[in-house]
C-alpha cells in the first residue's frame, strides 16, 4: 500500500500561538491510502457544504472562535484529484470519529462505504447531550453508508491494544482510543516503511508523546479537558500511547489530527521520528 498524508482544512483559532501550539493554528491530517480495492481515506476534513456556508453548517463557536480557512483547495476531493485520482476512486473511508472537522468530507464521497466504531455512531445519530450536538453536525451524515465495527467478540491484538480490522485482507484496523467521544478510535496502516498509527483526537499536540513528560500548550490543555466525553479513559489512552510510542518507535509512527510540526515531518518524507 502507498500512503499519502493530506491536510483537509487549516483551522487558525483564536489565539492560536499562545494557546494552541508555536505554529498558531491546526492542520486536518488525513491519509489518501492506494490499495488493492481502490483508494482508501482516512478522516475527510472539512466538505464543499461545509465552506459554502460555514456558520450554519458548523456552528456559530466554531466558525468563529475555531476559524477554518475555508480553503477549497484543501477539501478531501480535490486533495484525491491532486494525486490524479477521482473522487469515484475512493472506496472505503475510515474515521477516528465523526467530529465535525473529521466527517464533514463524507458526503463529497457518496460511492464509499463507511467504516467507524459502532458507539461512534450510536453517538453520533443521538447527540444525547449539549456537547453531542454541537460536534456531530446532522448534514454531513446524512446519506452516508456506514459499516459499524467493534472489536468484542471479533477483536486482535495489535501492539496490545484490542483491534478490529474493517477491510478484510488489508493491513487497516481500528484501534479503540476511548475517551474524547464515546467511540473515537486511531487507525493503524501498514505502509512500506512500518505502521502508522492515526490517533485522531486522542492527543493534540506533539509534546504530549514526549517521553520524558507529557507537555502541552494551555488552550489545547483545557480544551481537551473540555471536549472529552470521558476524560479519564482519553488521559490513559494518552499515557498507553506515549509507551507505544517509546517501545516500538522502530516499529509504529503516531501522529495526531491536528499538529502541523508531525504533519510536516510526514508529508515531506522526512525520516527523522520526532523525540528519536
Amino acid at each position: 500500500m502507498k500512503v499519502h498524508h493530506v491536510n483537509c482544512a487549516t483551522l487558525c483559532p483564536v489565539l492560536g500561538k499562545p494557546f494552541v501550539n508555536r505554529d498558531g493554528y491546526m492542520i486536518c491530517h488525513c491519509l489518501v491510502v492506494e490499495t488493492s480495492e481502490g483508494l482508501v481515506l482516512v478522516d475527510t476534513g472539512l466538505g464543499t457544504r461545509d465552506l459554502a456556508d460555514p456558520r450554519r453548517a458548523l456552528g456559530g463557536p466554531f466558525a468563529g472562535i475555531v476559524r477554518p480557512r475555508l480553503d477549497p483547495e484543501e477539501l478531501a476531493t480535490r486533495q484525491v484529484e491532486k494525486l490524479g485520482f477521482k473522487a469515484a476512486d475512493v472506496r472505503h473511508i475510515v474515521m477516528t470519529h465523526l467530529d465535525l472537522d473529521h466527517a464533514g468530507g463524507l458526503r463529497d464521497f457518496p460511492q464509499a462505504t463507511v467504516h467507524v466504531h459502532r458507539l461512534e455512531l450510536d453517538a453520533a445519530r443521538a447527540r444525547a447531550t449539549r456537547n453531542e450536538r454541537q460536534r456531530y453536525r446532522r448534514h454531513q451524515l446524512e446519506g452516508v453508508r456506514f459499516e459499524a465495527h467493534e472489536p468484542d467478540g471479533e477483536g486482535e491484538d495489535w501492539f496490545g491494544f484490542r483491534a478490529v480490522k474493517p477491510l478484510p485482507g488489508l493491513d487497516i484496523a481500528l484501534v479503540p482510543l476511548l475517551g474524547h467521544t464515546r467511540g473515537h478510535c486511531g487507525v493503524a496502516v501498514r505502509g512500506p516503511g512500518g505502521w502508522l498509527l492515526h490517533c485522531g483526537d486522542a492527543y493534540f499536540h506533539a509534546d504530549q508523546m514526549r517521553p520524558d513528560r507529557e507537555a502541552c500548550s494551555r488552550g489545547l490543555w483545557a480544551f481537551q479537558r473540555l471536549m472529552a466525553l470521558d476524560n479519564a479513559a482519553r488521559q490513559v489512552n494518552v499515557n498507553r500511547l506515549r509507551a507505544l510510542a517509546q517501545d516500538r518507535r522502530s516499529e509504529i509512527r503516531l501522529f495526531s489530527a491536528h499538529d502541523p510540526s508531525e504533519f510536516r515531518a510526514l508529508s515531506t518524507g522526512d525520516p527523522v521520528r520526532l523525540f528519536a
